[in-house]
């Protein structure tokens, strides 16, 4: 018979025992140091989805950032087979646009070892090639989606052959890992798997950013459009101090706050919510002051207050009073998630919103976390890459993250217990 002390006791381990799991679980993860790859061929799904015009890269940052992974497998003895997709491939002719060729000389170049580009994603030539070679680089996983979306609708006998050209699968493709494809979910499903040194960066960083934030803790939010964001502010608005908000997006916000914003983008879908969101929170919510108007995006920008837009005239980026608003919450503030441009960054005339932040961001001493996507390219763009924290390789994923739901594409790989 268990007496009332030993009960209690029997109580304490289970309760210890459970949080520990849930701590074990937020951290622990398989790795790809967790496996011996002596002698192996390790697949590697990589997110090499970058920006090539006529046969150039334009921009390496996702190259770059998963090369350590690469290298470590092969200094570990391992043969790599490495995965990618590129772009959007919805007919034949985009064979020849986004094709990974190019990717396999720039990865050749950024490790110093040769680099066998196979033109398939399947078949007899890209199997001997694996046999036969240290390093492949396979062609586009999205050239199966020609055949009816193999790739993007995890088809179950594609998931199964890629897992069988290797003797283990690293997911190291976090700007893939909100969705559920063959390249990763499936292919997780049928081989023993873990995850690259880019993933677990990503997953540490963004995650303890948000379960344990320095505060004052300060969200800036851009982008275009309300829809894309709602789960993220839902989730972050009880989360973080501060909310400011730009981009497209804002328009809506502004429009639910009773001001006209002539042909501005607005979300009118989502105007109650905003108005709910400004209602609840009223003193988190940070929006525009001021904003550079024209009537296109090829005139020349004026500056006005938001009430001073006229019908037949656009919002197109925020105004120096919103930058010296924002300043004053980003000054004071210890961690800084920043998840989209705050104006149409692309053209020169309505950049400076962006550009701004991003040199004000440079002298901050604070956590600074900024999302994937076009949050990066501006950043990149305008030389501020070194003076952020963590520059996330994708938008998408982290946006999953920033409303605290989990990523299906990891979904199969194990915990590390």
């Amino acid at each position: 018979m268990t007496t009332k002390r030993q009960q209690s006791l029997i109580n304490q381990i289970i309760i210890d025992k459970n949080v520990i799991i849930i701590l074990r679980k937020e951290v622990f993860m398989k790795t790809i140091k967790d496996f011996d790859l002596k002698g192996k061929t390790v697949i590697i799904r990589a997110d090499l989805n970058v920006p090539i015009e006529n046969g150039k890269i334009m921009d390496d940052f996702r190259i770059k950032q998963s090369i350590k992974t690469i290298e470590y497998a092969i200094t570990n003895g391992a043969n790599v087979v490495i995965m990618s997709h590129l772009g959007k491939v919805k007919e034949e002719s985009d064979k020849v646009k986004y094709t990974l060729r190019p990717v396999a000389k720039r990865i050749e170049e950024l490790i110093n070892e040769k680099v066998t580009f196979v033109p398939f994603t399947r078949g007899g030539e890209l199997e001997k090639a694996i046999k036969e070679n240290k390093i492949v680089l396979m062609e586009n996983t999205r050239f199966e989606d020609l055949n009816g979306k193999l790739e993007s609708n995890n088809d179950y006998e594609l998931g199964k052959y890629w897992a069988s050209l290797g003797d283990l699968f690293i997911n190291d493709a976090f700007g893939t890992s909100h969705r559920a494809h063959a390249s990763n979910l499936g292919i997780s499903s049928n081989i023993e798997s873990g995850i690259g040194f880019l993933m677990e960066n990503e997953l540490k960083t963004i995650n303890n950013a948000l379960k344990k934030p320095k505060r004052p803790f300060v969200v800036i939010l851009g982008g275009a459009k309300v829809s894309d964001k709602i789960g993220v502010i839902e989730n972050l608005v009880k989360k973080a101090d501060y909310i400011l908000i730009g981009g497209g997006m804002a328009f809506t916000f502004i429009k639910a706050f009773g001001f006209s914003v002539g042909s501005s983008l607005v979300d009118n879908d989502n105007i109650e919510f905003c108005k709910r969101i400004l209602d609840e929170y009223p003193e988190k919510i940070i929006l525009p002051i001021d904003v550079i108007k024209a009537k296109t995006k090829n005139d020349e920008g004026i500056e006005c207050f938001i009430n001073e837009i006229k019908e037949d005239e656009i919002g197109f980026d925020i105004g120096p009073r919103t930058i010296k608003l924002f300043k004053q919450y980003l000054l004071e503030s210890k961690t800084i998630i920043w998840n989209g441009p705050v104006g149409m960054f692309e053209v020169k005339q309505f950049s400076n919103g962006t550009r701004k932040l991003c040199e004000i961001l440079s002298k901050i001493d604070a956590l600074k976390i900024a999302g994937g996507g076009d949050t990066a390219a501006a950043i990149n763009e305008f030389g501020y890459t070194s003076a952020f924290s963590h520059i996330s390789t994708g938008g998408g994923a982290t946006l999953v993250l920033l409303e605290g739901k989990k990523l299906v594409g990891l979904k199969a790989i194990k915990w590390n217990f």
